[in-house]
């Protein structure tokens, strides 16, 4: 009897305890907290107004300051070269790390984009900022992510959101063109990140 109300009892749990979560867990986050958003366009909001990037409405989900800084074009060797100037700056609890789409644009090395990617979070997590890794599906028509964002993330024991942009991109309604979102389609990155800060503890 009890074997058949198993699953549903687990699903319970987990729903009520998010410790259960597969993804690593952070560490709760402080009412005065600064997330900083960092990437290259999807970050930075290409294709609609500045108050419609998912930084944007992030900020306006969580109550917490919600910093963009994300640089249109910028691949991960550009990215990795300016961090450590806007950690110091911006001095932020977490770091939502959304990169690499520019390389694969690009046909820039793979295997040099997830060192970088790797160089960005370990940076972060000496300065004890936590890390969440966004990722970004290939160009074309199938769009899912590379594998070296699993890959990274679990090397480096952070959470990462995986499905995301690859649905919103493959939904006309939610881009402005063929690589970015729309207002709509920010909004819906922004609402998953914020459900998945929830069940990994972060809110």
């Amino acid at each position: 009897m009890l074997k058949r109300y198993f699953p549903n009892l687990l699903l319970v749990f987990c729903l009520l305890f998010p410790a259960c979560s597969s993804q690593p867990q952070l560490p709760g986050l402080a009412p005065d907290a600064t997330i900083l958003s960092f990437g290259d366009s999807l970050t930075y909001g290409t294709g609609a107004k500045k108050n419609e990037s998912y930084p944007a409405v992030l900020s306006r989900l969580t109550g917490l300051n919600v910093v963009n800084a994300g640089i249109p074009g910028e691949v991960t060797t550009a990215g990795v070269a300016r961090l450590a100037d806007v950690l110091e700056e911006v001095q932020p609890s977490l770091l939502l790390l959304c990169h690499g789409g520019n390389d694969m644009i690009r046909k820039e090395s793979l295997p040099m984009a997830a060192d970088n990617l790797r160089a960005m979070i370990t940076m972060a997590k000496q300065q004890g900022i936590s890390v969440m890794l966004i990722a970004v599906p290939r160009p074309g028509l199938l769009l899912s992510p590379p594998e070296f964002y699993e890959q990274v993330a679990e090397e480096m024991n952070i959470p990462v959101e995986t499905d995301v942009l690859a649905d919103i991109l493959s939904d006309r309604s939610l881009k402005s063109d063929t690589i970015h979102p729309n207002r709509e389609g920010y909004r819906a990155m922004a609402e998953r990140i914020f459900q998945l800060l929830k069940e990994v503890g972060a809110l």
